[in-house]
């Protein structure tokens, strides 16, 4: 199955057209949608979308770029939801080195306290890595939980290997579409398979055919076609293979195989 392990169906850029946007991605092949929140204020939204969708799961999670927006009582909220028992993974969370103005000391004082939740909940994690995969590496050895997906990866390969080792499995998406993104190619290309997913981060970064546009969840399709001619193997094997790493990374997402669904295809 064809599952985008990443993708914020409930930002605001798809209030327009979210059920055409669906419909679509369907339509081109995708059978299941993980859903990450970003902060508590998301937590009903994304809940919602998996109780009207059988093809979405959902996350609960407060982003290392959303921390200086969190309140006092928003890792009490988190727990609250957690106990509830409908998500599939903590995310997203994690460190964000990239902006400028990001306060990291604040950002990790989050960070070690979803971990914290996810091993009492003993739920897997999606990892928000960007410019920051050292130090969560470190915190991920000192507060091991039961694996996840490193989102959106674009570390070394040692880096690559360090976050298998510890039971995760890396995202792949837009940024291997673009020719010039050499070390993200040659990653897709050469990691073991069983250690890779696909995903959108839609509307984020769009792939290369979109200009800069908004990046659809419909896009995935188009990504494991890419992700099988970088490995040189048929799209239909490597949906199979991807979709079967999400499911190992992430159990919750297990239940997608009863729900209503498109077959799988290539372009």
């Amino acid at each position: 199955m064809l599952i985008d392990t990443h993708c914020h169906l409930d930002a605001a850029e798809f209030d327009a057209d979210r059920a055409g946007i669906l419909a679509a991605a369907r339509a081109a092949g995708v059978g299941g949608f993980l859903v990450p929140a970003v902060g508590a204020v998301d937590f009903d939204a994304v809940a919602a979308l998996s109780r009207s969708n059988p093809d979405c799961r959902h996350a609960f999670g407060i982003h290392p770029m959303y921390v200086g927006q969190a309140g006092p009582d928003d890792l009490d909220r988190l727990r609250e939801r957690l106990a509830e028992g409908s998500a599939v993974a903590v995310g997203e969370i994690g460190l964000d080195g990239f902006v400028p103005d990001g306060d990291l000391p604040l950002q990790m004082r989050y960070f070690e306290a979803q971990l914290r939740l996810a091993r009492e909940f003993e739920l897997p994690v999606v990892l928000h890595i960007r410019r920051a995969q050292d130090e969560i590496l470190k915190f991920l050895r000192r507060l091991p939980v039961p694996g996840g997906i490193a989102h959106a990866f674009n570390g070394s390969r040692q880096q690559a290997d360090a976050f298998i080792k510890l039971g995760f499995r890396l995202g792949f998406g837009g940024a291997m579409t673009y020719p010039g993104s050499r070390r993200i190619r040659e990653l897709a290309a050469t990691l073991p398979l069983e250690s890779i997913v696909l995903e959108t981060d839609a509307p984020d970064i769009p792939p290369a055919w979109c200009g800069g546009g908004r990046n659809d969840p419909a896009n995935l399709t188009r990504f494991a076609a890419v992700l099988a001619e970088l490995r040189g193997m048929p799209v239909d094997a490597l949906i199979a293979a991807t979709g079967a790493n999400a499911v190992a990374a992430i159990p919750g997402l297990a239940s997608l195989r009863g729900a209503a669904q498109a077959p799988c295809c290539g372009q």
